[in-house]
């Protein structure tokens, strides 16, 4: 697992303040730098002593595998924004049942900081009156699913969420980074399509007709890699129990990265779709389709119920 690398500088910070159908089969086989931040803005005593209080809120700039620079809280979990909110003036609108998979970073009084530029950070005044801190203008966020520090599953879930850097900033992964965490294929149903492969934030997984089934190259590059984001792994990959082992791989890119492939296909997730459960993706182009279990594609015919609720069978 990727682990989040405070700065000594933020460290010492917050230390300081009191804290199988033929198409699936496998044609092939498979082989089993910290950022710098520059100058940390430092939490002087008289700081400390002015924002202490229970409930307040501390950020941390950190570093994450595969991410860079980004935001923490004090326990190291990935911070986010959403592009639906608003910068300028601050506006925070995932509310409901967003904000209980985004739960908001409130604070009682102006959060404690490091590595961050004081002018940058704000607090703004959400729907129901509590206090949510603000980097460069947007609402910060921490992900549900993130299982601890280190972890960014949340990078991406849809084309609204990113991790957020020291300067407010969308964080962007390296195409050549290993994933944010464990990369695990597992399975979903999902009305109107049936039984779908994911990945380990419960995604949706596609394969791409123009790619040559068994041939150990991805020509999804560039622009369509960012519309449709390829599902990286490092040497080792957690598959369910449900998908047959012998039909899961790898391939190496064209940037270096490893993409897992599945039946012989190279799998890719859909930037458009919303979150788990999502297959939006399905029949665009009349190129890109939904994998079954099998490495098969899903029926072109069939389309998605989003009313008809998906239950998984792991990767989420």
């Amino acid at each position: 697992m990727n682990r989040a690398r405070p700065s000594a500088a933020a460290v010492a910070a917050v230390a300081g303040l009191v804290l199988v159908a033929a198409c699936g089969t496998n044609p092939y086989a498979t082989s089993g730098q910290a950022v710098s931040l520059g100058a940390q803005q430092q939490l002087s005593a008289s700081t400390v002593q002015a924002n202490s209080g229970a409930g307040q809120a501390q950020l941390v700039a950190s570093t994450v595998d595969g991410l860079g620079a980004v935001l923490t809280d004090a326990e190291g979990h990935t911070l986010y924004r959403y592009a639906k909110d608003i910068a300028k003036p601050s506006k925070a609108t995932c509310v409901g049942t967003c904000a209980e998979t985004w739960p908001p970073l409130i604070s009682d009084s102006p959060a404690l900081f490091s590595g961050v530029e004081a002018q940058l950070v704000s607090l703004v005044t959400r729907p129901d009156g509590r206090k949510q801190v603000t980097v460069g203008g947007w609402p910060l966020y921490r992900y549900a699913k993130d299982t601890g520090s280190g972890v960014a599953l949340g990078q991406n879930v849809s084309a609204d969420w990113a991790a957020i850097t020291p300067t407010g900033e969308k964080a962007e992964a390296s195409a050549a980074s290993r994933p944010a965490a464990p990369t695990t294929l597992g399975t979903a149903d999902i009305g109107g399509l049936g039984p779908v492969l994911t990945d380990q934030a419960g995604r949706t997984l596609y394969l791409f007709t123009k790619d040559s089934r068994g041939s150990g190259e991805s020509t999804c590059d560039g622009a369509c890699a960012r519309t449709w984001p390829p599902l990286l792994a490092d040497s080792r990959i957690t598959v369910a129990e449900d998908i047959d082992t012998g039909l899961v791989g790898q391939i190496t890119r064209a940037d270096g990265s490893r993409q897992v492939t599945v039946g012989g296909w190279p799998v890719y997730t859909y930037a458009k779709d919303g979150g788990p459960g999502e297959a939006a993706g399905h029949g665009v182009g009349n190129t890109w389709y939904a994998v079954e279990p099998n490495g098969c594609k899903v029926d072109p015919a069939r389309r998605p119920d989003t009313s008809v609720k998906t239950a998984s069978t792991g990767g989420y």
